[in-house]
């Protein structure tokens, strides 16, 4: 999880609640729960209504986070690893720059050498 995030242009990690996160611009993208073993992202609302629906097993949230409809919480032992990777660049793009987004479309494999 820490390498796909980081791996977006202008990540940032630092911590939240005594626990991992991740911004960019100052802007919250996700962070790990206190149980080491659930994610916070931030995530579309609708989004997140399609994710629990469907998947109730690795989507989920709390009656904490019932009020906040832009966070979902991910059980990283469920999800699969494209899955968090998208979760994790949709948050990053609704914060992103428009430099930051330019670099990441301009991310090509060859550019990865």
């Amino acid at each position: 999880m820490r390498d796909i995030a980081l791996a977006l242009p202008g990540m940032e990690e630092g911590t939240s609640y005594g626990t991992p996160s991740f911004r960019v611009r100052k802007k919250f993208i996700a962070r790990m729960k206190e149980d080491g073993e659930t994610l916070v992202v931030k995530v579309d609302p609708e989004a997140r209504e399609v994710l629990t629906r469907a998947e109730p097993e690795t989507f989920f949230f709390t009656d904490h986070y019932a009020g906040y409809p832009e966070y979902l919480l991910v059980r990283l032992a469920n999800v699969k690893r494209d899955v968090l990777a998208r979760l994790l660049e949709e948050g990053w793009r609704s914060a992103a720059s428009s430099q930051q987004l330019g670099a990441r479309a301009g991310k090509t494999p060859s550019a990865r050498k």
